[in-house]
């Protein structure tokens, strides 16, 4: 993943902090292993790529920190919601 820009932008008594990514490389990445059927390596399964970037929002958005046991369940919850499908390699459940 690539971030696009950055930018810091006063607004009144808040500084706001944007930024873009350019999500693209991540999606092909998954599509490749997909179509290359490289999702199973004996037991373990590649269940779908994932930034560190989207990550961090996901963590953010449920209110955990990075070193929480919990981020495991998030990270499940959101790769098997559908809204994520395209990060997926493995379309089994676990």
């Amino acid at each position: 993943m690539a971030k696009v820009s950055e930018q810091w932008v006063e607004d009144g008594d808040k500084l706001i902090h944007i930024k873009k990514q350019n999500w693209n490389p991540m999606l092909q990445q998954a599509e490749a292993l997909r179509q290359n059927g490289n999702a199973e390596f004996g037991e373990s399964r590649l269940v779908g790529v994932l930034d560190a970037a989207l990550l961090g929002e996901w963590l953010k958005e449920a209110g955990i920190g990075w070193d929480d046991p919990a981020r495991g369940e998030v990270v499940k919850r959101k790769m098997m919601s559908g809204d994520f499908d395209k990060l997926r390699v493995w379309e089994g459940t676990y």
